[in-house]
């Protein structure tokens, strides 16, 4: 299939400003994004927050909009450039947050999604949903329980014991998360987490810390094409956010068994979220002792980890999934690097 042709104005939804030493991952896919799309022939509207990134370079987008990446300031670029569709999987948990509260509002009626619908956004984002689409493709999880509230946190403690894991949903960078060892712990975690995730849900979870932590990056077209582009091991263990932690790619310690167990698993996992049309990466634990595997969670979008994987293997997964996002399939791709398909 060629390039869509029902589209005319895309709108790149940048990551704003993240930590020092952290936004730049964001910058390196929005900018692959923003060349692709204009090599295209696409007229490109941008919006980031952040004026200190390459991508707000006036050469790579058409429009380029150093504003807040806010609903109402979104909603005005809308209907001032008469934008047709939106890319927001470019720019990490903010793009994405700001993206599917309008789509929740109404906001977006005409607009499209590239790169992933908000099914798909809303099953690999919302722990919930996740959890449960885990079970039904008989994925191994955590034990956990939601709270949305003190009471419910408490109970959830007492049912699983201590040391726990309390993760806020629809938070960037681990925000609002934690591991707790104690109650005066706890209630203190769980506090923040319930104040720092927009819906107040938190999820609590039996602890893995020790554990080994891969990720894996995963590109899948709607022909049901999927690739491995890498795995990535994190060197320290769980209890280290991912996105602090140091990592190798590709994965040193795993068995050929396990790559196997979970390349399987992450081509299932994006069949089941639907992810057809772009990057994602999967993040999965495993107990080095009894050799258990579980799935920790998926991002439905390009994560820091992509620009990681791109820099250790050459291979251009933000460009790729911009290609894979306005019609093409992965047979239909070049690798410029190696010249083969991509």
């Amino acid at each position: 299939m060629p390039k869509r042709e029902d589209i005319n104005t895309i709108l790149l939804i940048g990551s704003g400003p993240i930590v020092i030493g952290q936004a730049c991952e964001f910058d390196y896919s929005g900018t692959q994004a923003a060349k692709t799309l204009k090599e295209l022939g696409y007229r490109v509207v941008l919006i980031n927050s952040n004026p200190a990134t390459i991508m707000t370079d006036p050469e790579f987008a058409h429009r380029t909009y150093i504003e807040p990446i806010t609903e109402e300031v979104i909603k005005k670029i809308i209907e001032k450039e008469n934008v047709d569709a939106i890319l927001p999987t470019m720019g990490g948990q903010t793009a994405l947050n700001v993206a599917m509260s309008m789509h929740e509002k109404g906001m977006l009626k005409g607009v499209e999604f590239l790169g992933a619908n908000p099914e798909a956004i809303k099953k690999g984002e919302d722990r919930q949903a996740f959890k449960e689409a885990m079970i039904k493709i008989g994925m191994d999880l955590p034990i956990s329980q939601y709270a949305y509230n003190m009471d419910e946190a408490l109970d959830a403690a007492k049912n699983i014991g201590f040391p726990l894991i309390i993760r806020a949903s629809y938070t960037l960078a681990g925000g609002g998360s934690g591991v707790a060892y104690n109650m005066d712990e706890f209630k203190e975690i769980v506090q923040n987490g319930l104040e720092a995730s927009p819906i107040s849900e938190i999820l609590i979870e039996e602890s893995l810390l020790g554990w080994k932590e891969y990720e894996m990056e995963v590109i899948r077209d709607r022909e049901d094409n999927c690739i491995i582009v890498c795995s990535i091991e994190n060197f320290d263990p769980m209890g280290v956010h991912t996105g602090d932690s140091i990592t190798i790619a590709p994965a040193l310690t795993l068995t050929d068994k396990e790559y196997q167990r979970m390349r399987d698993a992450s081509f299932k996992i994006l069949r089941e979220v639907g992810v057809d049309t772009g990057g994602s990466n999967v993040q999965f634990s495993i107990n080095p002792d009894t050799g258990r595997m579980i799935v920790i969670e998926m991002n439905p979008r390009v994560s820091r980890s992509s620009a990681l994987a791109s820099k250790a293997t050459g291979y251009p997964i933000a460009k790729v999934a911009t290609l894979l996002a306005v019609g093409y399939t992965l047979d239909e791709i070049t690798n410029d690097i190696t010249g083969t398909p991509a």
